[in-house]
């Protein structure tokens, strides 16, 4: 097994290091990451960002939104959590999850907390969620990463995938929302989350490891790739499934109910109706949301261009783009 250290807690330089390691760089052994972030969402490859975060709230306390290339459902990062990454030459074609999440459990085991798998793809200690994982294959390799709750804020993970139910309807694959715990809290000993960092990787690793570093060469190819494939508005809202979105703004000069239907983060059509007055025709204002991204600020800029502030009696632009889109 060969380590090694990223030296990064941006998601898209450590996504892009998968990449880079299991593509254009593959190594002779099984090459294991460990590594954090820092405040970060991370959606699966098949789900819609709109189902699955607050984005207001997520933009208003500085989170990132990212979208991984493995399937399963939405994770919350911090520096307070951990992620690990096993990439090896592909040779089965079945996704097997558990033979990179018992060496993990061994670790956790030889720190004193008893881990257990849920048969499905996570950690729970007590019946409660310590670590999700999921697995895709890219360049005749495979990639398993997981996470590990050691110290997370969990309380604004719970405020970060809290999202309002409005009508919505599509067919991605939706977050199960599971009782969850911090791995530090069942330690039999204090521990700072870098010492369980060195246990961890000290016990996967094992006598026969080896480590390698990262080349200034491979560090700015694994910059560029994490950006073009995943620091970009297209990688993260661009990938979301189709849906139908139905949001009602209610105003002091009347209501608006916005109907739009919504592929690949863009508004493709929009119908307007409600009790409100206005100096312009529904479909007037709906012409100005079709075409633009299915985001706030996009939303408010294609309403000014389209004219229709100042023409909706008592409602402003901002005031419709915030009861569209968060």
């Amino acid at each position: 097994m060969i380590y090694i250290e990223t030296g990064s807690d941006d998601v898209c330089y450590n996504f892009g290091a998968e990449y880079y390691f299991a593509v254009e760089k593959p190594m002779p052994d099984t090459v294991f990451l460990f590594w954090r972030t820092t405040p970060t969402l991370m959606v699966g490859r098949y789900q819609n960002v709109a189902e699955e975060v607050d984005k207001a709230y997520a933009d208003a306390h500085h989170i990132r939104i990212v979208r991984r290339m493995s399937g399963g459902g939405t994770i919350y990062t911090d520096p307070g959590g951990w992620q690990f990454t096993f990439i090896e030459e592909a040779r089965e074609e079945e996704i097997r999850f558990r033979q990179y999440i018992t060496p993990v459990i061994r670790a956790l085991g030889e720190l004193g907390v008893e881990a257990a798998f849920n048969g499905r793809n996570d950690l729970t200690i007590g019946g409660k969620k310590i670590s999700g994982n999921a697995q895709y294959r890219l360049g005749g390799r495979v990639v398993h990463h997981g996470s590990l709750l050691f110290c997370t804020d969990l309380e604004q993970m719970a405020a970060a995938t809290t999202v309002d139910r409005y009508k919505i309807q599509s067919k991605s694959i939706q977050s199960v929302r599971e009782r969850v715990t911090n791995i530090a809290d069942h330690l039999p000993a204090p521990m700072t989350a870098e010492e369980f960092k060195a246990r961890i990787v000290s016990h996967i690793l094992g006598p026969e490891g080896k480590t390698c570093p990262i080349t200034q060469e491979d560090a700015a190819r694994i910059r560029t790739l994490g950006q073009e494939k995943f620091g970009s508005w297209e990688s993260t809202y661009g990938q979301s499934p189709a849906f139908s979105i139905q949001r009602t703004g209610r105003f002091p000069g009347g209501s608006m109910i916005f109907r739009l239907e919504v592929k690949r983060g863009v508004i493709r059509q929009a119908a307007v109706s409600g009790d409100f007055f206005a100096s312009v025709d529904g479909d007037v204002i709906a012409g100005a949301l079709t075409g633009c991204r299915y985001e706030r600020a996009a939303v408010e800029q294609a309403l000014e261009r389209g004219g229709i502030d100042g023409a909706v009696y008592r409602v402003s632009v901002k005031e419709m783009a915030a009861a569209i889109a968060d």
